[in-house]
């Protein structure tokens, strides 16, 4: 047997699943369209016009946008780090100290720009 048959059998089954899913919610589905579900949705508020070119956004924006993406990083990399921890031993201790140090200096960063704060 071909030792691709298996991953071949997952993804057609995962493509399966999600065109299954298409097109039952499409034939189950209410079809009552009106305004209220075509306008902008922002947590319940009114939707505030933009400007022109679409407006500035705060760097609050961003900074978190980025707080995000460094935390499933270093997240992605904690994980197999603590599974091979014994088999590492003090090589990927220091390099796991150097590792967190570098995204506890993007916190900082962070918490100096504001960017933890709510208004």
């Amino acid at each position: 047997m071909n030792p691709y048959v298996p991953i071949i059998a997952v993804f057609a089954v995962g493509f399966g699943f999600g065109l299954i899913s298409l097109v039952a919610g499409a034939l189950t589905g209410p079809k009552r369209y009106n305004r209220a579900k075509a306008d902008a949705y922002e947590c319940g508020i009114e939707p505030s016009p933009q400007a022109q070119g679409g407006g500035r956004f705060p760097v609050k924006y961003f900074l978190t946008a980025m707080l995000f993406i460094i935390f499933d990083i270093e997240i992605v990399f904690l994980y197999p780090w603590a599974v091979t921890f014994d088999e590492l031993g003090v090589f990927g201790l220091v390099e796991m100290a150097l590792f967190i140090s570098t995204i506890f200096v993007a916190y900082l960063y962070v918490w100096r720009r504001g960017g933890l704060e709510w208004d």
